[in-house]
């Protein structure tokens, strides 16, 4: 099974505490998803509550042609402030390891995600990649980055 590895880094002109405050709440996420996704938090989340280890967080999702899928992450690793790792436990990728670190800079926080991910089905899933999933995952990034930029600014 091949694994994919993409990169996206943002730099957000707000302090470290607006930021994790922001992007450690997982009802945030589906503010800065695309529409499109009609992505839905279904576990019962409280406004309020932020990620720690061992939460699962479930969601239904329409990646693709307005399919509606369930999706169940698991938040692994928390270092407040730094940076959370979310999995995937069930839901539309053979493996979803997805890394969201934060470091002051001069000016803000730069937000670093490395995501790891795989499709499976052998050459199938290769082929899926390439012509679609791959475009969709960038795709939703880039919604993301502009979306973050509308929110907090830019540096």
């Amino acid at each position: 099974m091949k694994t994919y590895r993409i990169e996206f880094t943002q730099k957000i002109p707000v302090d470290m505490d607006t930021a994790w405050d922001f992007f450690s709440s997982p009802l945030n996420l589906a503010e800065i998803t695309p529409e499109s996704m009609t992505f839905d938090v279904t576990s019962p989340i409280k406004k309020d509550e932020k990620m720690f280890p061992g939460m699962i967080i479930t969601y239904k999702v329409s990646p693709l042609l307005g399919i509606k899928l369930n999706w169940m992450t698991e938040i692994t690793h928390v270092k407040d402030k730094e940076y959370f790792i979310d999995e995937q436990r069930f839901g539309p990728f053979a493996f979803w390891h997805h890394l969201h670190r934060f470091e002051a800079i001069d000016g803000g926080v730069l937000m670093h995600d490395i995501l790891h991910y795989a499709i499976g089905y052998g050459f199938i899933g290769t082929i899926a990649n390439e012509i679609m999933v791959s475009k969709k995952i960038n795709e939703i990034f880039s919604f993301r980055y502009k979306k973050v930029e509308e929110l907090f600014g830019k540096i």
